[in-house]
């Protein structure tokens, strides 16, 4: 018997499912306070992250109501360094609705979005108002990837607990907002839900 393909496991990202999976998940507070010894790590990156002008008033103006759900471990390094990015990209939207589930305890969701073969974090699993999937997104944005490598293939390698260069950072950010609004202009021009909301 073969393995399902990710297209197939996809599939099963049915609203039903979702929509239980949003109702336990957590708010960003609550997911930090799951691991107190690891909570700092989360913090200090927090600390670093800041939207610029053009980018909190982009994210203020979205009009659809989107649920994320981001699967994560409070142990991984690329959560570490871009669930803050997350946190505060939601925190300029009040359409966004941002709740976390720990990867380990939700297997059967993390299953169904592997990402090369794994269940890698974090993975953003964007959806409608009505919990019906319209992205999946992860492990890492491009920016992220373009650094890790340049660190990792190229002469010298990074402690791991350092902190990201701004540059990085802001680049990282930029990424992650770019694919919430990509979301955000297929909810906002879907016939679906413009016949819906009237507009």
């Amino acid at each position: 018997m073969t393995a399902p393909t990710p297209e197939l496991d996809r599939a099963r990202l049915d609203p039903a499912f979702l929509r239980s999976t949003f109702e336990a998940a957590l708010p960003y507070e609550r997911y930090l306070q799951t691991d107190p010894a690891r909570e700092g790590n989360w913090r200090a990156v927090e600390r670093q992250v800041e939207l610029t002008p053009a980018q909190q008033e982009l994210l203020a103006a979205f009009t659809r109501r989107m649920p994320v759900v981001v699967i994560s471990g409070m142990w991984c390094g690329d959560c570490v360094q871009q669930g803050p990015i997350l946190n505060e990209i939601a925190r300029a939207s009040a359409r966004i609705d941002l709740r976390w589930v720990d990867r380990d305890q939700h297997r059967e969701l993390a299953e169904q979005v592997r990402i090369c073969g794994g269940m890698r974090v974090p993975t953003a699993i964007f959806m409608a108002e009505d919990f019906e999937p319209v992205h999946v997104f992860g492990d890492r944005t491009l920016s992220r990837y373009r650094a890790i490598a340049a660190r990792t293939l190229g002469p010298s390698c990074p402690l791991p607990s350092a902190l990201l260069p701004a540059d990085e950072l802001a680049a990282t950010t930029q990424d992650w907002i770019d694919e919430f609004e990509r979301v955000q202009w297929i909810l906002r021009l879907s016939g679906r839900l413009r016949q819906l909301h009237g507009d």
